[in-house]
């Protein structure tokens, strides 16, 4: 009879077990390392934000408040209200409305082939590629002609007709992973383009929804060029609303901090609302080139 070998023994702490746990520490540490250190700037605005004006002013930005105040809060909600009012008015149908576009114009790409459909999605991509600063001039003087100069209108068409680019290459990419079948099904049912696009196409884009809204918000919410160039200041979004939240001769750093971290806070929630949905439609493909 084959007398079987001794089976090893690993001693606590050593063998394959405790290099991965090693390894997982390092991986942790590292990260945390990382983490903190991308935390530390929203620390500073934060703390200092809380401090009055002349500790702001006079102290390190690494100091806890000595005295906790909303002064600062108080008085960049104030300069940056009408702002945000208006950024939303901008950013809110912006991303609606090139969103909506840019799946029309994904499924019409990635499913209904027609002639030079390759020779147009490429158009569609080039007009990813054109600068803010090559159109700037030349958008400016047909909107004056057009009469919409100075208010919010500019800003909600220049962003969605820059916005329709993008919003199709992702919806593209993400539609031509739906299955055929379903898209034949529809067919053989006597569903045309329209119909099988509301019934089993838009039904499951909630992904690719969720990415081109929270890119199209986001990119609209940050903007600042064509903000300066398309409107007037009682159409100012908050962007250019915090660029004037400064003094002339001593730079308010507490209110600083605190409009730099309320200007952010709509982008932030919308990135807390909508970015679970954010990576289902990453790995859905809705971002694969």
């Amino acid at each position: 009879m084959t007398q079987s070998a001794p089976e090893r023994v690993i001693a606590p702490g050593g063998g394959v077990a405790g290099t991965t746990r090693r390894g997982q520490a390092v991986k942790f540490t590292v990260l945390f390392a990382l983490a903190v250190l991308f935390l530390l700037p929203m620390y500073v605005l934060i703390v200092t934000g809380f401090k009055p004006f002349a500790e702001a002013t006079a102290a390190g930005a690494w100091s806890l408040p000595q005295v906790w105040s909303v002064e600062g809060w108080v008085t960049a909600w104030e300069a940056l209200a009408p702002g945000m009012y208006n950024s939303v008015m901008v950013a809110v149908p912006s991303a609606v409305i090139s969103a909506t576009l840019g799946s029309m114009n994904g499924f019409v790409m990635a499913r209904w082939r027609f002639p030079g459909a390759d020779t147009v999605f490429t158009l569609f991509l080039f007009g990813m590629f054109i600068p803010y600063q090559a159109v700037m001039i030349p958008l400016q003087q047909m909107l004056v002609s057009a009469n919409l100069m100075g208010g919010v209108l500019p800003l909600i068409l220049a962003h969605t007709v820059y916005g329709i680019p993008i919003c199709t290459l992702i919806f593209r990419n993400y539609y031509a992973s739906i299955p055929q079948t379903l898209i034949e099904a529809a067919r053989v049912d006597g569903a045309g383009m329209l119909r099988t696009y509301a019934s089993v196409v838009l039904p499951v884009s909630a992904p690719a929804f969720a990415v081109t809204l929270i890119w199209q918000f986001t990119s609209a919410w940050n903007d600042f060029l064509f903000a300066v160039f398309l409107t007037g200041p009682n159409s100012w979004p908050v962007t250019v609303q915090l660029n004037n939240v400064a003094g002339s001769m001593v730079v308010p750093y507490n209110q600083q901090m605190a409009a730099a971290i309320l200007a952010s806070l709509p982008t932030l929630i919308v990135y807390l609302v909508l970015g679970r949905y954010f990576m289902r439609g990453l790995m859905a493909g809705a971002l694969k080139g």
